[in-house]
């Protein structure tokens, strides 16, 4: 089984390394600049979060900088948040943290925690569970998600407890293809999208169920996805390119081993495009402001392309 988190958080290092320190150090302050007095990071507006508090801390890990003060505060906003009820977003934000955190900085939030806890979290998990394979948004949701099982899949990963009758998440994941080639999000979307085909290939590869023909599908799918301005689309509606497409469908090609498909220097030219003078970075063309989690798929972009370059 691949641990897909481990596995890019090197990838992205490795092309980070490529960056120069001056470039480097001003990222690592901008995603410091939104850690609020908790210890936990903003988004755009309001208090701490886990979704951005999670954006910021991956940053962070793949910049080399999350350790001392700004891990030891992560830490308490993190460990606060273990009790109550979270959405699988979140609650994966939370645990993705807390393995950043012990992986950078050796710092255990769940210490204090009960042995069983792990047991108790994948129970959770196979609440949102459907008769078709897949995982639901959340309990009362009828629909399986292509996004939220590849969230329920790295969950399990981070806990060490595999997914139960994985040929029926596999068959599932499967039944979400669409005729150009790409992954449905939910089983009535009209098209396939980059996002969920991304959610799709990385839960397959995991699952170690991804074959010859749908790598060549789904390259093709996301190829066509690029715009004239460099990056990458959501899906075949939207006319402009944005910085989560451009990043998840780099990412994607990448593990199938056809970045050559696209113009990835046009990409980078993109990425850059909307780096702003802090060095945060813009969602799109249509963005007024910066934020972590933008910011992280900014520098995940910029790595991923650096590191396939020195590869060549």
């Amino acid at each position: 089984m691949v641990f897909y988190l481990e596995e890019l958080t090197i990838r992205l290092a490795t092309g980070i390394s490529h960056f120069t320190e001056e470039d480097r150090l001003q990222l690592v302050d901008v995603l410091l600049a939104a850690q609020q007095a908790d210890g936990g990071f903003s988004g755009r507006e309001g208090p701490s979060d886990l979704y951005y508090t999670s954006f910021a801390l991956r940053g962070l890990a793949v910049l080399g900088a999350l350790h001392g003060d700004v891990a030891d505060r992560s830490t308490s906003f993190l460990q606060q948040r273990l009790q109550g009820e979270a959405s699988i977003v979140d609650f994966f934000s939370l645990i993705y943290a807390a393995a950043l955190i012990e992986s950078a900085a050796g710092i255990d939030i769940y210490a204090g925690a009960d042995r069983d806890w792990p047991d108790r979290v994948a129970d959770q998990l196979e609440l949102l569970r459907r008769d078709d394979g897949g995982y639901a948004k959340a309990p009362e949701g009828v629909a399986s998600s292509t996004y939220h099982s590849f969230l329920v899949l790295l969950c399990r990963q981070l806990v060490k407890r595999p997914v139960a009758s994985p040929d029926k998440l596999v068959e599932f994941l499967y039944s979400q293809q669409a005729d150009e080639g790409g992954f449905r999000e939910i089983r009535v979307s009209k098209r396939a999208g980059t996002n969920p085909t991304a959610a799709a290939i990385a839960a397959l590869q995991i699952l170690d169920a991804l074959d010859d023909e749908t790598r060549q599908r789904t390259a093709d799918f996301l190829a066509d996805m690029q715009t004239d301005e460099g990056g990458l689309r959501a899906n075949t509606r939207i006319p402009i390119a944005d910085l989560l497409s451009t990043f998840t469908g780099l990412l994607t090609l990448g593990d199938l081993a056809a970045l050559e498909m696209i113009d990835d220097a046009a990409a980078l030219r993109y990425a850059r495009s909307l780096q702003q003078p802090c060095g945060g970075f813009f969602g799109a063309a249509w963005d007024e402001q910066v934020d972590v989690e933008y910011t992280f798929y900014g520098i995940g972009t910029c790595a991923l392309i650096s590191a396939a370059h020195h590869d060549r």
